[in-house]
């Protein structure tokens, strides 16, 4: 089911923000309520971004997330939540949910995993795993190996959701594919300090799986006020005898925020794969109330030796009010290395106004620069769910976060189109070497017939230049992926050849993952 209503929207609401936002805000969907979304970059094709938000909303972008369409799911076994948006090595989106099948007493019984081999516009009907009788499935994630094409699944089994007996406990689940999703491996217990199944703070809950440089399977949750890590060497066969604890978590993964009916700081786990100075850090992000239950704040905590040892908590906010930052998530860009964290800040209001923040590390989570991205607050309440996260991905930056916004009665999925030129303008980046490349602003700009645009390479490097629309659509490949030597260059931007329009553009250059823009204005 298309919903061109919400292209237009967000086109508009895009094209009146360009000239005065830094990172124009986009709506992604309105209908149903939607809400505790996730959204994923297709590295094979980044223009193609999908998204995901309760109960069984997709949203699909060909043009990186500036404008979105939507469609519903369904499945034999039916939707119910948690909606998880994966991407697989051959561009293939995977859309991970739970279940509410039509057998009574087996709600949520299994974790189910639809496919997308077209952007996300149709999906499977899908294949499961983790099927234990009526036992309850919740919470999932997923991680890619980039190098095998092997996905993995954690999630938490409760023998009975809800429970208080002692005998009931929740575990910390993991199951892989390596067949892009047709079937699963039987699920695999790898936890070894269970917890109860209240759905709570001594509930073992919030796994998320991430893949190190050689194929090595980290995860980490939250089980008893503690955050917990475990790995695999062998893709999922063998686990740690015993978990290693990672850090406290001073008032558990379950606390009060207010204005919200429910908040958790559960764990995110990502592992730098990126070839650059960080390569194979591990990193867990979080949020906890160790400094009051009014001053909710953002964690991370990192490991250069596969999980053996950890920093003590860093943390991420930078702000010096006591007040809440709350429901972050964090990546990494695989190209980069550089960190991405979104979550909900209220440092700039004293009642419940709600901004929505993010913060960059590009030294490898020593310091870190925050940044508001919602262009106006909003004022969140009790009486709605936003869900249990939000979410971010980003490959060769661009940045894509996710969010959940209340107007009134109204429940909206944003993204905001961040632009990585102006954080790198307005503070210098942090890390020590030197950039491989650097570049000029095109000249003579605005122009009328032609332009000029040069760059100089400090190495041999493999290099890309593209001249994009203000929509991050390609109008046309200058140079494509070729080898360039040490040296100065010079590219023209010819306006007849290349068959533009009057208008605003901007000029992508890309040499070995390191990317820059620069602003160019056609004149007819």
């Amino acid at each position: 089911m298309k919903l061109p209503i919400i292209c237009i929207l967000g086109l508009i609401i895009f094209s009146q923000n360009n000239a005065q936002a830094q990172h124009p805000n986009v709506l992604v969907g309105t209908d149903n309520s939607p809400n505790e979304p996730s959204i994923c970059i297709n590295p094979k094709n980044p223009q193609q971004v999908v998204a995901g938000a309760n109960i069984d909303n997709v949203y699909y972008s060909s043009d990186g997330g500036a404008t979105w369409n939507q469609t519903l799911v369904n499945c034999p076994w039916g939707v119910w939540g948690d909606p998880v948006i994966g991407v697989d090595t051959t561009g293939a989106f995977l859309f991970l949910h739970l279940s509410n099948p039509p057998t009574p007493g087996h709600w949520i019984d299994r974790i189910i995993a639809q496919k997308s081999i077209d952007g996300g516009i149709t999906w499977s009907s899908g294949s499961f795993m983790g099927l234990n009788g009526a036992k309850a499935q919740d919470k999932h994630w997923i991680a890619t190996d980039w190098k095998t094409n092997a996905l993995y699944v954690t999630w938490t089994q409760f023998d009975a959701y809800g429970s208080s007996a002692p005998a009931d406990s929740s575990m910390i689940l993991f199951s892989k594919s390596t067949d892009g999703g047709a079937t699963w491996s039987t699920a695999k217990r790898i936890n070894k300090l269970a917890g109860d199944c209240i759905d709570s703070d001594n509930t073992a809950e919030g796994a998320t799986p991430a893949i190190g440089p050689n194929g090595e399977v980290f995860v980490a949750w939250s089980n008893r006020n503690n955050i917990w890590f475990d790995r695999s060497l062998d893709g999922g066969t063998t686990w740690l005898a015993e978990d290693i604890l990672v850090s406290e978590q001073p008032g558990g993964w379950n606390y009060d925020i207010p204005g919200i009916y429910r908040s958790n700081g559960l764990p995110v786990t990502v592992c730098d794969t990126s070839g650059g100075a960080y390569h194979g850090t591990i990193y867990i992000n979080w949020t906890d109330q160790r400094n009051g239950e009014n001053n909710t704040d953002v964690w991370l905590a990192k490991s250069a030796d596969s999980g053996n040892t950890w920093s003590i908590p860093i943390r991420v906010n930078d702000d010096a009010t006591t007040r809440h930052q709350f429901l972050s998530w964090l990546t990494v860009d695989p190209k980069t290395g550089w960190l991405w964290f979104v979550y909900y800040d209220r440092r700039n209001y004293t009642d419940n106004q709600t901004d929505v923040f993010m913060a960059v590390s590009r030294d490898g989570g020593a310091t870190f620069q925050n940044f508001k991205i919602s262009e106006t607050p909003f004022l969140p309440s009790s009486s709605f769910f936003f869900g249990d996260y939000t979410n971010v991905s980003a490959h060769n930056n661009m940045v894509r976060p996710i969010w959940t916004r209340l107007e009134g009665n109204d429940l909206s999925i944003w993204t905001a189109l961040v632009n990585p030129d102006v954080l790198v303008s307005s503070k210098e980046p942090m890390a020590t070497t030197e950039s491989i490349f650097s570049a000029e602003n095109p000249y003579p700009n605005p122009f009328s017939e032609v332009s000029g645009f040069s760059f100089k390479l400090h190495r041999r490097a493999l290099v890309s230049l593209s001249l994009i629309d203000f929509r991050g659509q390609v109008r046309a490949r200058l140079i494509d992926r070729e080898w360039r030597n040490i040296g100065a260059y010079l590219e023209k931007i010819e306006a007849d050849r290349l068959g533009i329009s009057p208008g605003v553009y901007f000029i992508l250059l890309d040499v070995d993952g390191e990317s820059t823009r620069r602003k160019v204005v056609f004149l007819e």
